[in-house]
C-alpha cells in the first residue's frame, strides 16, 4: 500500500490558546476572556481561538488516514514551541512533508514515524504540533493498510498486550469546578476533576481558596455519588502556584500538603504543578525534594510533573530522578506519538505513575487516536479531551475506549 496524496485542512481545536504568563501576572478575567496586554510572543490578545490542521494522507486504494496537528493550550510557556497557527503551518507541511510521503509505501509505524518526528527544517525540527498530527496519520495509514485498530498496530510494534479493561479516565473542569465537578460524580469519573486553580486569587493568598475546594469536593462527592462504592482520585492542577505562596519553603509547603491530604479523605489527591521554578534543572530538582519531604512526613499527596516535562527525554529525566510521583505525558508538547507511547512505556518500566494527558486544545481526532495509545499501554490514567466542558471530551475518549474492547478480538484476526 502507498500514499498517494497529502492533503491539508485548517480547523478549530477544542478550546483556546491562552497567554499564561500574562494570566499568572496581570490578566483580568472578563466573561470567557480576559483584559491586559499580552506577554507571550505571538499573542495578538491574552486568549485567542486555538487552531488545529487535519493532515490526511489519501492510499492507494481510496482510504483516507488522518490525523490533527494541535498544540496545547498555552503555547509557548515553560520552554514549549511557540504559538501554533494554521496558515503560518500547512505551508511547511505542503513543502517538507508532502513531498516526502507522496509514492511512499507504508511499512511499519515505528519506522515512518520516527523519520517523520526526525524531519529538520533549517536546522530546527518541526513544530510538535506539525510531528503530533503527522504521526498520527501514519498510524492510521498503517492500520487502514493491515486493515487493523491502531491500538494493535501499537500492541504488535512495542510488544505490549492492548487491555482488556478501560484505562482510568482524568476529567477536566476549566473554570466551572463546582458544576462540572457535580458532572463528573454522576458519570463516575474515574479521576476529577482539574479545577484550574492558575492564580493566586482562586488559590488564596495563604493557600485556604484551594483547601475549601477540596473539603468541598469531598463532601460533594460523598452527597451526589448515585455508588456507594464510587471512590475516585482526586487530581488538581495548580499551575505552581505554591510556589508563589511558599517560595522555596518546600518543608512548609508539604504540610500544607498534609493539610490538603486530610481534607479529601477518605479519597486519595494529586497535586500537579506545585511549583514551577523556570527552568527544567530547577523543576526537577524541586519536584525531587517535594516528593522526598512528603514521603518522609508521611504524607500521601502524589506529586506530578508538568511543567517542563516537555519531551521524551524530559520525562526520562524527571522519571529517573524520583521527581514526583507521576508524570503528565503531555502529548502534544512531545511532537510524534511515537515519543509518548515510548514514554508511557518507560515510566512505568522505572518506577514512575504514567499519566497519558495531552491538553483541551487537542481536537477529537487526536484525542480518539490518544485513547488506542492508552488501551495499546495501560497507563495509570488518561486525559479526557477536548475542551473543558466535561461532556465531550469524556464522551469521546470513553466511546472509543469502549469501541476498542468490542472490536479488539474480532478486526484483524
Amino acid at each position: 500500500m502507498r500514499i498517494v496524496d497529502v492533503i491539508c485542512a485548517a480547523g478549530y481545536s477544542g478550546f483556546f490558546f491562552d497567554d499564561q504568563r500574562a494570566i499568572k501576572s496581570h490578566a483580568v478575567e472578563d466573561g470567557s476572556t480576559y483584559k491586559g496586554e499580552p506577554a507571550t510572543e505571538g499573542f495578538r490578545s491574552i486568549r485567542m481561538p486555538g487552531e488545529s490542521i487535519s493532515v490526511m494522507f489519501v492510499l492507494e486504494d481510496g482510504q483516507i488516514a488522518h490525523g490533527d496537528c494541535a498544540a496545547v493550550q498555552y503555547s509557548g510557556a515553560s520552554g514549549r514551541d511557540p504559538l501554533f497557527l494554521a496558515r503560518d503551518f500547512i505551508p511547511v507541511i505542503e513543502r517538507c512533508v508532502k513531498p516526502l510521503l507522496i509514492g511512499r509505501k507504508i511499512g511499519t509505524f515505528r519506522e515512518l514515524a520516527a523519520e517523520l518526528d526526525s524531519l529538520m527544517v533549517d536546522g530546527k525540527p518541526l513544530h510538535t504540533a506539525i510531528r503530533y498530527g503527522i504521526t498520527q496519520a501514519a498510524l492510521d495509514a498503517v492500520a487502514k493498510s493491515r486493515h487493523k485498530l491502531m491500538a494493535q498496530i501499537i500492541a504488535e510494534e512495542y510488544g505490549t498486550t492492548i487491555s482488556d479493561a478501560m484505562i482510568p479516565i482524568f476529567s477536566q473542569s476549566g473554570d466551572a469546578r463546582h458544576l462540572n465537578a457535580d458532572k463528573m460524580i454522576l458519570k463516575s469519573v474515574d479521576v476529577l476533576p482539574h479545577a484550574l486553580f492558575n492564580n493566586i486569587e482562586k488559590v488564596g493568598k495563604k493557600g485556604e481558596g484551594l483547601a475549601e475546594y477540596v473539603l468541598w469536593l469531598k463532601n460533594r462527592i460523598l452527597e451526589v455519588r448515585i455508588d456507594d462504592d464510587y471512590n475516585p482520585t482526586m487530581h488538581i492542577d495548580v499551575y505552581g502556584m505554591l510556589g508563589e505562596i511558599f517560595g522555596e519553603d518546600y518543608e512548609s509547603l508539604v504540610n500544607y500538603l498534609g493539610e490538603l491530604e486530610k481534607n479529601a479523605l477518605p479519597f486519595a489527591l494529586r497535586i500537579e504543578g506545585p511549583v514551577d521554578v523556570g527552568s527544567l534543572s530547577g523543576q526537577i530538582a524541586a519536584l525531587k525534594k517535594i516528593r522526598e519531604l512528603a514521603e518522609k512526613k508521611g504524607v500521601n499527596v502524589e506529586i506530578v510533573a508538568d511543567e517542563w516535562c516537555n519531551t521524551l527525554q524530559d520525562v526520562k529525566d524527571f522519571t529517573d530522578n524520583k521527581a514526583g510521583h507521576m508524570a503528565q505525558i503531555k502529548t502534544p508538547d512531545l511532537g510524534g506519538i511515537n515519543n509518548s507511547i515510548e514514554a508511557v512505556l518507560y515510566c512505568k518500566q522505572n518506577g514512575m505513575g504514567a499519566y497519558l494527558g495531552g491538553t483541551c486544545n487537542e481536537t477529537d481526532r487526536s484525542a480518539q487516536i490518544c485513547a488506542h495509545i492508552a488501551m495499546a499501554t495501560s497507563p495509570v490514567q488518561t486525559l479526557a479531551k477536548p475542551g473543558m466542558g466535561m461532556d465531550e471530551g469524556y464522551m469521546i475518549i470513553h466511546n472509543e475506549m469502549r469501541r476498542i474492547l468490542a472490536l479488539k478480538d474480532i478486526i484483524g484476526k
